[in-house]
């Protein structure tokens, strides 16, 4: 008996693209053979389409309710932040990935910071944006150069690498496009490595090879970086036993911090010198998940297939098919 899925995609915000190219690679690799999948596509404005065809929210809820297990191919805003999963924990349908708070705690940088701090790991020293001015002793304590983020934005979008504070107001402005709070925070010089988490069924959670970040042609990783060339992957980094353990540590320490479940991403920088505590930049609650996305080529390094990889994060959710009617 195949597993009925609704594999919800798209979203109403600036990851529109990467989210469909992520729900494309993993419906070309979930075997269809033990899956019967309905596409649920949310168009930029906001329309339902359920295979192709557009329909009203309450039909929409209606078919994610009737599936064995819904998976959230989204990034961003209204589907990665915790939104769509407060709708299906309402709708009572198993779904795949973080629940509402770790959705909504990891989509915002500045709070994820502070749950991070709080748990004694280290990240990069910010401030908040309160008005378009950023206070001199403020400037003085960050140094440049800072980068200036949307605080609930991914991929990238509506970041600036500031490297002189008459740069400033324009990097606000951008940031503001995506996110009216923003966050200014102090750049890290050192290797950027990222760790991907996986929780599998039964609750053991394993953090996979760390992956080193090399960007050419670009300043920093960003959104034409990720999607478009000019960055390339090691797996695993040419890390020592020592650092790679740590980082794996604190990878898990995050998860757990988070109260995350299923997969978390956590980016790291290792600052120059390539010694001491790792410096937390971002974590990921629903990393790309297209082939050649970092979460899922570094579970092939490790000897999980994507297919398999699939397998294991809707194994972990699904519950029993019972006989009982629907109504």
């Amino acid at each position: 008996m195949r597993t009925r899925m609704a594999l919800v995609y798209g979203g109403r915000n600036g990851e529109h693209a990467v989210s469909r190219g992520s729900a494309a690679s993993i419906l070309a690799h979930l075997d269809p053979g033990r899956y019967e999948v309905t596409e649920v596509l949310i168009e930029q404005d906001g329309q339902w389409r359920v295979g192709g065809r557009p329909v009203a929210l309450p039909e929409a809820l209606r078919v994610m309710r009737d599936q064995d297990v819904v998976f959230p191919a989204l990034h961003g805003a209204y589907g990665e932040d915790g939104r769509l999963q407060a709708l299906l924990e309402w709708l009572g349908v198993p779904y795949v990935g973080n629940g509402v708070f770790a959705g909504a705690a990891g989509m915002d940088k500045i709070v994820t910071k502070k749950l991070l701090a709080a748990d004694g790991m280290r990240v990069a020293e910010s401030v908040t944006m309160e008005g378009d001015d950023l206070p001199l002793s403020e400037q003085r304590r960050l140094g440049l150069p800072v980068f200036v983020k949307p605080a609930r934005a991914g991929s990238s979008l509506g970041v600036t690498k500031v490297r002189d504070w008459e740069q400033l107001p324009a990097a606000v402005r951008l940031a503001r496009g995506f996110d009216d709070k923003v966050l200014v925070e102090r750049a890290i010089t050192g290797r950027e490595i990222d760790v991907a988490v996986l929780e599998h069924p039964g609750g053991r959670v394993e953090a996979g090879p760390p992956l080193e970040i090399t960007v050419t042609e670009r300043t920093f990783f960003d959104y034409d970086a990720k999607y478009r060339g000019g960055a390339a992957f090691e797996i695993p980094a040419a890390l020592d036993a020592a650092t790679t353990k740590l980082l794996q540590e604190r990878a898990v320490q995050a998860f757990r911090a988070l109260g995350c479940r299923g997969l978390l991403r956590v980016d790291f920088f290792l600052p120059a010198g390539g010694t001491g505590e790792p410096v937390v930049n971002e974590v990921n609650t629903f990393p790309g998940m297209t082939a050649e996305s970092q979460f899922p080529q570094i579970w092939q390094r490790a000897g999980i297939p994507f297919a398999a990889l699939l397998d294991l994060l809707v194994a972990g959710v699904t519950r029993p098919r019972t006989t009982e009617a629907r109504g």
